[in-house]
């Protein structure tokens, strides 16, 4: 792809964003722990193995079943840290507003901050706060930075997927994107949509506890599973097939994305998380999930293999197989 100008599709999580991150700020900013290109850095101070991560938060509506964009900014950075095996212990918050910006909103943005922060076990220790004129900025954008410990003897990261792993999903896909494109536009569906978006680093710490070998921990967030996987494939030069029987996905879900034209398996979570783990814990792995509130619809969707390197393959409900590539283009814009 070749571009001169920044494109909605830069921001979507997808291969767009991929080429922009890869072609123009990784160069400038290029060192051992960006490389990686994971959801967190990790990295050793003073023997502490912590991981640190940041991200932006520009979702419309703000509001929306199941959350806001307050809720949304904590548990997305909480699940970023986990998301390494880190235990989250300190975030930040920046504020950007329009003038004219309700207070009520403000506050009710922070209460639901507080909750969030408070069902995670962290603390807001820092942030900053910038207002300017109507119109420079769509209401309120929220930016988090996070810092967790994580234990000694794990290792999880994205190159680390390994042939002959198991591929579990915690819970339900499309859920928070559905919702947030619904009450976007203003749709109504017959069965209530709402937003999955929950902190994962209690159930994370569960899932650590069956033991150390746990490969790949990752929260399909923009662009969905299908993406996620994609990019586990191509940082650990695997191929990773999955099987479209066992992945769980909502009626009202598939209703809703049936009359859209989406597919569920491109559609962002914010409450869902993938591991990647040898075979022979998936079944006790498993059963801690199903154990934990954000983990009841967990499965077995797949697993990992040694042919196709870089690709993802679903094989169908039928019996056939399709390749599944990264999202291309913007699919659901500023639903993060």
């Amino acid at each position: 792809m070749t571009f001169d100008k920044v494109l909605l599709d830069h921001g979507g999580g997808g291969r767009a964003s991929h080429e922009l991150i890869e072609r123009v700020f990784v160069p400038r900013f290029q060192n051992p722990f960006l490389k990686e290109m994971n959801d967190s850095a990790v990295f050793d101070l003073n023997g502490a193995n912590l991981a640190f991560t940041t991200d932006s938060y520009v979702v419309d509506p703000i509001f929306f079943p199941g959350g806001d964009i307050g809720s949304l900014a904590v548990c997305g950075t909480v699940n970023d840290l986990a998301m390494r095996g880190a235990k989250p212990y300190y975030l930040s918050v920046g504020f950007i507003m329009e003038e004219g910006f309700p207070l009520k909103d403000l506050e009710q943005i922070l209460l639901s901050m507080e909750r969030a922060a408070q069902e995670a076990g962290v603390q807001i220790v820092t942030g900053d706060t910038k207002v300017v004129p109507k119109g420079a900025v769509d209401k309120i954008f929220i930016n988090t930075s996070g810092i967790g410990l994580i234990p000694k003897g794990f290792n999880i990261a994205g190159q680390n997927a390994q042939p002959g792993d198991a591929v579990l999903l915690s819970g339900t896909l499309g859920d928070h994107g559905l919702t947030i494109l619904s009450k976007r536009e203003g749709l109504a569906f017959e069965s209530s949509l709402k937003s999955d978006a929950a902190p994962l680093n209690h159930l994370v710490q569960e899932i650590l506890s069956t033991g150390p070998e746990i490969h790949v921990l990752r929260d399909p967030t923009r662009g969905g599973l299908a993406t996620t996987l994609n990019e586990i494939a191509g940082q650990s030069q695997v191929g990773i097939e999955i099987w479209e029987e066992t992945i769980p996905i909502r009626d009202s879900v598939s209703a809703a994305s049936e009359i859209l034209g989406l597919d569920p398996l491109y559609v962002a979570n914010e409450g869902k998380l993938v591991a990647i783990l040898p075979q022979s814990q998936a079944e006790a792995v498993l059963a801690v999930m199903k154990k934990n509130p954000y983990g009841q619809d967990a499965a077995l969707i797949g697993e990992v293999k040694a042919e196709n390197p870089g690709k993802v393959v679903l094989k169908t409900i039928i019996g056939g197989k399709r390749l599944l590539d990264m999202l291309t283009g913007e699919q659901l814009p500023r639903i993060c």
